[in-house]
């Protein structure tokens, strides 16, 4: 009978100039744990040695007001198939402290992707196992802008607030997102966002400010691109935004356009304590369109995520 072993977890922080708390999920040969262990409702090998060598890095980027373990079925998922996965949590935009106002988070996230590819290839315990240029990133919501820009697109503010004037049913548009935008200094000063070029694909889930990037924005987007869209999606509708992407890259993306699913249907299925426990957020969050499936959904999204970089990292 075959041995079934525990994907491993760490917790770890990235030394910044605001520190960044991260989770990592990665191959083990421990044994499963018997209860569950991690806030995420999962049994992992807390500190476990890792299995193998030159393993490939993965980087997760959640939404506004998330957090690391927002996709951690879809960590747990890269990680089972010999996937490092590191999630990071934003600071200043989590669902603990959102004190950083979108002009800020647009320059903020994008780098916290690449200090915590620093850290992961030169602080962590075992970063002589992993890859040094052959990395991935997985982004929802804001986490698709911020992947974006980390493989080197701007975003075009001017561009946004003609979007706005001419669709101001935009969810954006509609909170003030983009006016905080086009009157911070961001705008003006022409801030330069930090990329990486040691980032080979992105897979993007319902991305946020798909509508910022015009083809000139996007033209060094030379990497593969996976774009995920819910058709029911009223916050990142993907007729201004995935679809906007995947007509502006250099390269056609491989998209995908989920019937039934709504914008937090890309977010892990949710405890069902939250229910009753904060029922508002749960509402919001956690219900789906009558008939669609979470669950079953994100099995076969993660699949696809994972043969997604299968083809474009482990050529």
């Amino acid at each position: 009978m075959q041995q079934t072993y525990a994907v491993g977890f760490q917790r770890a922080t990235v030394t910044a100039e605001t520190p960044i708390d991260i989770g990592i999920w990665y191959p083990s040969s421990a044994a499963i744990p018997n209860e569950i262990n991690t806030p995420f409702r999962q049994k992992l090998a807390i500190n476990a040695d890792p299995e193998g060598d030159k393993l490939t890095l993965i980087v997760l980027s959640h939404g506004d007001g998330g957090w690391m373990g927002g996709h951690a079925d879809t960590a747990l998922a890269l990680a089972e198939a010999g996937y490092v996965a590191v999630a990071v949590t934003h600071p200043g935009n989590n669902y603990e402290d959102e004190s950083a106002p979108p002009s800020k988070w647009l320059v903020s996230r994008p780098a916290d992707i690449v200090e915590t590819i620093n850290y992961m290839l030169t602080s962590w315990f075992h970063a002589s196992l992993l890859l040094p240029d052959n990395i991935g990133v997985f982004g929802f919501s804001a986490g698709g802008y911020t992947a974006l820009a980390a493989a080197r697109a701007k975003p075009d503010i001017d561009r946004t607030l003609q979007h706005c004037a001419v669709d101001p049913t935009e969810f954006v548009c509609q909170v003030g997102m983009i006016d905080e935008i086009a009157a911070s200094s961001f705008r003006s000063s022409k801030a330069t966002l930090a990329s990486d070029p040691r980032i080979r694909a992105i897979s993007i889930a319902a991305p946020g400010l798909g509508f910022a990037f015009d083809p000139q924005g996007l033209a060094k987007v030379t990497i593969p691109v996976q774009i995920w869209s819910g058709a029911l999606d009223d916050r990142v509708p993907h007729a201004s935004n995935g679809l906007n992407l995947d007509n502006s890259l250099p390269e056609k993306a491989e998209v995908h356009i989920i019937e039934d699913a709504g914008h937090f249907a890309f977010l892990s299925p949710c405890n069902p304590a939250l229910e009753k426990a904060n029922p508002r957020i749960w509402h919001m969050v956690c219900v789906d369109a009558p008939g669609f499936d979470r669950k079953a959904f994100h099995n076969e999204m993660n699949a696809e995520i994972i043969a997604f970089f299968d083809r474009t990292l482990r050529k």
